[in-house]
């Protein structure tokens, strides 16, 4: 028989244990570690170490958790450490120009708007706290567009990558804008595709790093977990080759991936949405920070098999290197992770696939949280990059043998 003394020890340690691990998730510390190269950072990641804070040529730079600190500890490559105090590099205080959930749904409704004749909003799916993830399909010719050559757009995984989601959001509404200027090129090219835009994959993580008028730092949605930590690392949980290097099983690590693979409702919403449009035949998957073009593989440091697939990706990040300016590589140049976006996007469905990983170029200009007018000059960077996978998005394979005709945009024009 249970006694209210053993209800009470059991209740105790329960709040005690929830408090403790609330504490770790709280306490955030600056690590640089030692890594020479992209073995030893992947050792970093199998470890649960999220990296991508600042990679350097003989080291890494990471903020994490109190667990964190002693993953880096047992790695014998922990250089130095200093816990960091709750203002560093945040968001300078006037970011008002950042969208959260609420004012994300308000503008993709202005967006339809402008033109519900090509505009429709989508919801793909619910998250664990209920919200709802909201695609914008943009097509002239809507009644039939599940016949036309599809791309699709992914933007904030990770919630603390707020650019993430504005760079969706503004090509959503200047593709309308420009459809509506009676530009011919771009009117032509709309009506040929079914462009699909999901400007936030994690708005549950979203919220929760930008609530209490402090950034956290937050990267996984907010699954409870059950041992006081909350979240998975979204961009861990993909089924391809789910587990096989650079994520974690560890609960508190920032790359959690998960109890299994598409455990989370966000990647089986987004996992849904690929499988049940065939037409889909590119994908671009939008993340900060470091200025980078990745293509697979990210599981193996192997090259795509298939010779022709990996000179399309290879040919097609090239180009749209020159006019962001980002480096192109396959995303196991960097590290390997496992369970990515585009790794399952191409290895599960043959789609050609890339993760931008948008500006800064490091955490000492501005990281996570580069304040608000980087908001315009990410969009500049790469409104032409977009506009080149959406006109190859009915054959990205013509890259290998043809020259685009030129395309025009508003005021600007591609030319290649």
């Amino acid at each position: 028989m249970i006694t209210k003394i053993m209800l009470l020890s059991i209740f105790t340690s329960f709040a005690c244990s929830a408090f403790a691990a609330k504490q770790v998730e709280a306490e955030k510390y600056w690590m640089k570690l030692k890594a020479t190269n992209k073995v030893e950072r992947t050792e970093l990641l199998n470890a649960g170490l999220a990296i991508e804070h600042g990679i350097h040529d003989d080291y890494a730079i990471l903020i994490g958790n109190k667990d964190d600190l002693e993953a880096a500890k047992k790695t014998g490559k922990l250089i130095e450490h200093f816990k960091a105090e709750a203002g560093l590099f945040d968001f300078p205080s006037k970011d008002s120009k950042f969208h959260n959930y609420d004012e994300m749904l308000r503008e993709m409704q202005a967006i339809r708007a402008l033109n519900p004749n090509i505009v429709q909003l989508q919801n793909i799916g619910r998250t664990h706290e209920g919200r709802m993830i909201v695609n914008i399909k943009i097509s002239g010719n809507m009644r039939y567009s599940s016949q036309l050559p599809a791309i699709v757009f992914t933007g904030t995984h990770h919630a603390r990558e707020h650019l993430s989601t504005e760079m969706p959001l503004m090509l959503a509404r200047a593709l309308v804008e420009g459809y509506n200027s009676q530009n011919f090129n771009l009117q032509k090219l709309i009506n040929s595709r079914e462009i699909n835009i999901i400007p936030m994959v994690n708005p549950d993580g979203v919220e929760h790093d930008i609530a209490d008028g402090v950034y956290k730092r937050w990267r996984k949605n907010r699954r409870d977990n059950g041992d006081g930590t909350y979240g998975v690392d979204l961009n861990r949980n993909y089924g391809y080759l789910w587990g096989t290097g650079g994520s974690s099983k560890r609960t508190s690590s920032d790359v959690y991936m998960g109890p299994k693979p598409f455990s989370e409702p966000e990647t089986q919403a987004i996992k849904a949405f690929v499988e049940n449009k065939p037409n889909i035949t590119t994908l671009l998957s939008f993340h900060t920070f470091s200025e980078l073009i990745l293509y697979p593989w990210g599981h193996t440091d192997e090259p795509i098999a298939n010779e022709r697939d990996r000179r399309v990706h290879e040919i097609m990040a090239n180009r749209m290197s020159k006019w962001n300016n980002y480096t192109p590589q396959a995303s196991a140049d960097l590290y390997k992770t496992s369970g990515d976006t585009t790794d399952w996007a191409y290895g599960e469905h043959g789609i050609i696939s890339f993760t931008f990983e948008l500006d800064p170029k490091s955490l000492w200009s501005g990281g996570f949280y580069p304040g608000q007018d980087m908001i315009p000059v990410v969009f500049n960077k790469n409104i032409n990059p977009c506009l080149y996978l959406i006109e190859f998005a009915d054959n990205p394979y013509r890259v290998l043998q043809s020259r685009s005709k030129r395309l025009g945009f508003t005021t600007d024009f591609l030319e290649y």
